[in-house]
This record gives C-alpha cells, structure tokens and sequence, in this order.
C-alpha cells in the first residue's frame, strides 16, 4: 500500500512538475521585462545587468517568504513546492546578471571585477574601487553557492545524499539570501556615490528592495515564533 502511495505522488509530482517551471518562467520574464521598461533612459548594459539581478533577487526574495508563510498559514502550505523553481531560475538569472557584468561592465577583466586597474605609469594593478570588489566578490559567492543548491534540488539529489544531509545542504538558502542582499544593498546604495564623478539619480527600487527584505525578515521571525510557541504548548500539554 505504501508504495502505491508514493507512486501515485511521484506520477503527481511529475504531472504538476512543468506547470511549477512554467509559471515561474512566466513570472521571471513579465518581471524582467518590467525591469527593463522602468529604466528606459539607462544605457543598455546597466539595463540588463540590473533587470536580471532584481529579478533574481525577487524569486529567492519569494522563495524565503514562502517557507514561513506556509507555517504561519496554512493556505499557503500547496506553495511550497514552487520554492524549488524560484531558486533553479533565480540562479539561471544570476547567472545571465554575472555574463552580463563580465562582458559588458569588465570587458573579461578579472582584476577589474574585483577592483583593480592597470596602472600605465605603474605596469601594474593596483585597487582603486574597494567597495566595488568586495560586493562582487561576495555576488561570485552567492552566484557558486546557489549553483550547489540549484543542482541538489532535485529528487535524484534528495535520495543520493540522504534526507538529513539533503536537508543541511538545502538549508543554505539562508546563507545564499544574506549574500545576496548584501551584494544588492551594495549597488543599490553605495557604489554610485562616488566623489569624483556625477552622482546618478536615485534608482527606484531602493525602497521596494528595503520593504521586501523587511517583509521576508518578519516573515521568518513570526514562523520561528509560531513554531517555538507551538512545541512550548506540546511539551507544557
């Protein structure tokens, strides 16, 4: 009877499997694409850079908001599998986000990317944009560590590495989330100012980018609430 059970969940499981990927697509385009639109005015390449990055940023932001949501309320609970494609495509646009940076901002410059430029008088490399290395370097490292969750979220993974080890490694997405707001907060605040060159206007997403990493951080603390309160009430019980 058992293995009946898990057949009938697997044959669903593949059935609702292209719809997830499906949606997800559909979404991640529509909100690129929106990206895209709302910064008519910059040049192509930051266009692009930063419409991927946002993007990127807002699946994993939906992604974290879901787990603690489906605790908070149930409803929320048939959601929770969509996780799994937000975090394989928010990797795909990251991904695109560094190809981006790497050609178009750099020119295929390692050194540049974290910082450095060549210095004629000096025949070297020498730092000029600290900042500007750090942050990537911390968005080269989220870009690496997604890419490990991104090929471990699969059911092949689940049951070569083991439940628990599947769990640990999966539990990472905290890590890959602060990493990236990191490297975001970075662009989004810091970089354009500059004191040797015209500060740029404002780029609008700076609140909804506050509000949204606001929202996830309640989301958690409220969940790890309920869940705490709830095991207190069964133990007291």
């Amino acid at each position: 009877m058992t293995k009946e059970v898990e057949m009938t969940a697997e044959k669903l499981n593949l059935k609702t499997w292209w719809v997830r990927h499906l949606v997800v697509i559909v979404v991640a385009v529509i909100g690129t694409a929106l990206f895209l639109y709302s910064r008519a005015e910059w040049s192509p390449m930051h266009r692009w850079n930063r419409a991927v990055g946002d993007m990127s940023l807002v699946l994993v932001a939906v992604a974290m908001a879901l787990g603690p949501m489906s605790r908070l309320w149930r409803n929320f609970v048939g959601w929770v599998p969509y996780r799994r494609e937000l975090g394989i495509y928010a990797i795909i646009l990251a991904l695109i986000h560094f190809i981006i940076i790497l050609i178009g901002w750099v020119q295929l410059d390692l050194m540049r990317l974290i910082g450095f430029e060549f210095h004629p008088g000096l025949q070297q490399y020498v730092m000029v944009q600290h900042g500007f290395g750090l942050a990537n370097l911390v968005g080269v490292l989220a870009l690496l560590y997604g890419a490990i969750l991104a090929v471990t979220s699969n059911d092949r993974s689940l049951k070569w590495l083991g439940n628990s080890v599947w769990k640990f490694v999966q539990q990472g997405t905290y890590v890959l989330w602060w990493l990236s707001v990191v490297h975001t907060a970075y662009f989004l605040f810091m970089h354009f100012l500059d004191y040797h060159r015209q500060t740029p206007e404002p780029n609008w997403f700076q609140w909804p980018f506050v509000g949204m990493v606001t929202i996830v951080l309640v989301l958690q603390i409220a969940a790890s609430r309920a869940t705490w309160r709830n095991a207190r009430n069964r133990v007291m019980a």
